[in-house]
């Protein structure tokens, strides 16, 4: 029986009556994303036509969904709460922490052994409140996700940035921070400002190379890193409807790297489809009874302009291939320019490493079209000239895959299985190299690319692609070998050429697993004592943030000014870093250790002037702290874009950040900073940020009447007495200015609970 099934029937029984009540309300025909959403309205926000872009929104979502490395901080926050049980169906994911080094098999008893405290936490976390648990090999989240939980129309969020992977299968599924999760956890309406409209019609259809992965590495290049802030992607058209049900939500996963809410698809054939292979015959019947409301009305579609605040256009039969990169997953190359955009910007052409899967590309569609090439150069004589890994995406998929067949090819061509977790993706990579600072290109069917990310060296040039053009071009082992048009030789010195790949959207006897790795919470939580060692270097149990005050606003030193792209991963990186994700006080020791210093071009590496010398960022703002000195951080455009973790807004709130100044914030992180009662800010005039000294005093005039709408006074007290003084807007409403009143969201919970 499907997951949460009871839920589902009640949810399908009342969704018709909802979207009708609404379209009579606002008097006009509907998206899907408007649908959904409003149907998911909080009682404590009334049906009424909200204006996209401007007002705050309480939301009910129907679940949650966390990782592991995100889940421990969450968690933590919800022990905190005085809830003795998860208001909404919840579950956890083990995917984060197991590194991959040398296969699957020991990188997951490497795991087992190296992260048990976390593990056993975790599960008896989850087992006390209620929560599904899923264990280390189960998988990565979203494709757990993808194949047990989501259904069309459904409304999740999840603490991973990827969460919107679900809108594959017809959800709106929002990533955010561990503080947005408690609230929904707790029973508490979550807060959204009603999001932008982006429609994406697709026309035609995919053939030869091109694959779901091109269609978002187009939008990508389209829309920028943060063309989709704010703003949930909508596709549709009769070249949606071509594409598989995975094959979507590949495109609604990397939808993150646009800065999008989400990004969603209408109800189709395909899902109907994947939700019977993978055994939820039932959810499809109901989806089906009431189909017409999971899609957007057909007005909306015909004429798109009038319903959408933007509208982009892809023809897939013209679309070509991309490669996106690197260090950032929108510098866009169609594959017949790629070539020549690597010689002329001099990348290292030789490719170090391809590697394919995560909870991006690892469908059965997508590594049987890779398994197509491996096998053509098995049969070719051809050799792999660049190391391979292959990362399975649940341990469904791997079981499946195995048996038929598939990782069998890509081992014979010289592939390395790694375990069914994030690993390289995320940081997790014990990378063989004799040089780890070397300057090389890598190329993944990943989803981010930011510097460092893969492997901690800067000068990794990482390149994102389709996984089966991936598996070609380490045939090539350059980045300059084009596998639609180039010709390659073989072991017997015979010229080949590489045919377009071939694969299949279901397996065709059907999914199967012999363990899926599931442990379902106690019936009755209420006996199970969750401990943390008070000795643990892991996980630490927290102390309530206290309120900021006025006083505390006047005279602040400026800890950073970062230069550039400074993403979640400049201010909290992962990597070895993760093992920390429970234990604020020492994560905190990582806390902009990437974040470029403006005044000397360097990382983690600033002026502290209680010492009267150079230290490391998280030394500076200790020693601040200890002298009783706030600090303040100024930052460039789509500050924090990124991964969802929260520990980017906790970290410089625990070391005694008082405010976040910027040109202009991601999403996730802006709401993160809030819920931990910090204030995030931006210039009125983003020129002011070239008046930031190193040597300035900073204050913020306006805190104590401070009002939705109202912009703050900052005034810069330099040290030649001279002194700047500007305006830096805000988007706090009343509630979230109250948050600030108490500390943190999470404070104003345990007042509300009576658990303070």
């Amino acid at each position: 029986m499907p997951f949460d099934i009871e839920m589902i029937r009640k949810f399908y029984e009342t969704f018709p009556k909802e979207v009708d009540r609404v379209k009579a309300a606002l008097g006009r025909p509907l998206t899907l994303t408007e649908k959904i959403l409003y149907a998911h309205l909080h009682p404590e926000s009334p049906l009424q036509n909200y204006d996209r872009g401007k007002d705050y929104v309480f939301f009910a979502p129907d679940r949650v969904a966390m990782q592991d490395a995100t889940a421990q901080m969450a968690l933590l926050q919800f022990m905190m709460a005085g809830k003795d049980k998860v208001a909404v169906p919840s579950t956890v994911h083990c995917d984060h922490l197991i590194q991959a080094k040398v296969g699957a098999d020991a990188d997951l008893k490497t795991a087992l052994d190296v992260n048990s405290e976390v593990y056993d936490f975790l599960a008896s976390v989850s087992n006390k409140y209620g929560i599904g648990f899923w264990k280390p090999g189960a998988g990565i989240i979203h494709q757990i996700v993808l194949e047990n939980y989501a259904f069309p129309a459904g409304m999740m969020i999840g603490t991973d940035s990827h969460t919107p992977n679900a809108g594959g299968l017809g959800m709106v599924a929002i990533g955010v921070g561990g503080a947005d999760a408690v609230d929904v956890m707790a029973g508490m309406p979550w807060e959204l400002k009603m999001p932008k409209l982006i429609g994406v019609k697709l026309t035609g259809k995919m053939s030869g190379w091109t694959s779901s992965k091109d269609v978002i590495l187009k939008v990508a290049g389209i829309l920028t890193v943060k063309g989709g802030t704010g703003a949930i992607v909508e596709y549709f058209g009769d070249g949606a409807e071509s594409l598989s049900c995975t094959g979507k939500g590949t495109i609604c996963n990397m939808g993150a790297e646009i800065g999008a809410t989400t990004s969603t698809f209408g109800y189709d054939e395909s899902m109907g489809r994947y939700l019977r292979a993978t055994e939820r015959a039932e959810i499809a019947d109901l989806a089906d009874g009431v189909a017409p409301y999971l899609t957007g009305d057909p007005e909306c579609y015909a004429d798109p302009e009038k319903y959408f605040d933007r509208v982009v256009e892809i023809d897939l039969s013209t679309l070509e291939p991309h490669i996106n990169g690197p260090y950032t997953p929108d510098l866009a190359w169609p594959i017949s320019k790629f070539a020549a955009a690597v010689k002329e910007k001099g990348y290292p052409e030789k490719l170090e490493v391809g590697l394919i899967g995560s909870c991006t590309n690892s469908s059965y569609e997508d590594l049987s079209r890779a398994a197509s090439l491996a096998q053509q150069a098995k049969d070719k004589k051809l050799k792999v000239k660049s190391e391979f890994t292959v990362t399975p995406g649940s341990e469904q998929i791997r079981f499946t895959v195995e048996r038929d067949g598939i990782l069998d090819v890509f081992e014979d061509i010289g592939g390395v299985v790694l375990a069914n977790a994030c690993g390289p993706c995320i940081g997790q990579w014990a990378r063989h190299t004799d040089d780890p600072s070397k300057k090389n290109s890598i190329i993944t069917s990943f989803n981010r690319n930011f510097s460092k990310r893969n492997d901690g060296n800067p000068q990794t040039h990482a390149f994102v692609a389709s996984p089966e053009l991936v598996t070609a071009m380490v045939m090539g082992g350059t980045l300059t070998f084009n596998p639609l048009t180039d010709s390659l030789e073989n072991e017997d010195g015979e010229t080949v050429k590489l045919q377009p790949p071939t694969g299949v959207e279901l397996p065709p006897r059907g999914f199967a697993v012999e363990d899926p790795g599931f442990q379902p919470p106690s019936e009755n939580g209420q006996e199970i004592e969750v401990r943390v060692d008070p000795n643990s270097n892991r996980l630490q149990l927290l102390t309530p943030f206290t309120p900021i005050t006025a006083d505390q606003l006047k005279k602040m030193r400026v800890l950073l000014k970062a230069k550039g792209k400074c993403t979640t991963d400049h201010i909290s990186m992962a990597g070895p870093w993760l093992k920390f994700r429970g234990h604020l006080e020492n994560i905190s020791n990582n806390c902009f250790i990437g974040a470029i210093n403006y005044f000397n071009d360097e990382a983690n590496n600033v002026i502290n002037y209680v010492e009267d010398k150079y230290l490391p960022v998280p030394d500076s703002a200790r020693a601040y702290q200890r002298a009783g000195i706030g600090t303040v951080v100024f930052g460039e455009e789509n500050y924090g874009e990124g991964s969802s973790r929260e520990h980017a807004a906790m970290e410089p709130r625990f070391l005694g950040v008082k405010a976040v100044i910027v040109k202009s914030f991601a999403r996730i992180h802006e709401t993160n900073l809030k819920k931990q009662g910090m204030l995030a800010l931006t210039f009125t005039n983003p020129a002011d940020y070239n008046l930031v000294r190193q040597d300035d005093e900073v204050s913020i005039e306006g805190f104590d009447a401070m009002q939705r709408g109202t912009p703050l006074t900052i005034v810069l007290h330099h040290a030649d007495g001279i002194e700047d003084r500007f305006e830096v807007e805000h988007t706090y409403n009343q509630a979230q200015i109250d948050w600030v009143r108490a500390g943190s969201a999470l404070n104003k919970i345990r007042e509300e609970t009576g658990a303070a």
